[in-house]
């Protein structure tokens, strides 16, 4: 998950470098990897709840 945290603070890098540059475009940029990486993280956050999910089903299966 440490690759998602860090892409998010890349993103939040680029947005900040654009608005102090007055380079709305890069900004734009930064903002929509934001998003992207906060959006990949719920992803990985979901698959891990679902897989843990399913290990415990299949533990209360097998007694």
């Amino acid at each position: 998950m440490e690759k998602f945290g860090l892409r998010e603070l890349k993103a939040r890098a680029k947005r900040a470098l654009g608005r102090s540059t007055g380079n709305r475009r890069l900004a734009a940029e930064g903002r929509t990897e934001e998003a992207e990486a906060k959006l990949l993280r719920t992803q990985e956050e979901i698959l891990e709840t679902v897989a843990e999910a399913r290990r415990e089903h299949a533990a209360r299966r097998a007694h």
